[in-house]
C-alpha cells in the first residue's frame, strides 16, 4: 500500500517550529521522536 506525503502524520520540532513529517527510519520509535534532525536534537538547549 503506497501512503501519500499528505496523509502521513507529522509532529512539530520544539526547536526550529517547523513540521516535519514521519519517515520509513521512525517506523517503530515514531512516539519518541522529538527533533526534526539531528542539527535541532544537538540544539535542544
Amino acid at each position: 500500500m503506497v501512503k501519500k506525503k499528505q496523509d502521513l502524520p507529522t509532529k512539530l520540532c520544539p526547536v526550529c517550529q517547523r513540521p516535519f513529517t514521519w519517515r520509513k527510519k521512525w517506523e517503530r520509535c515514531w512516539d519518541e521522536v522529538k527533533y526534526c534532525s539531528e542539527r535541532c536534537r544537538r540544539s535542544k538547549h
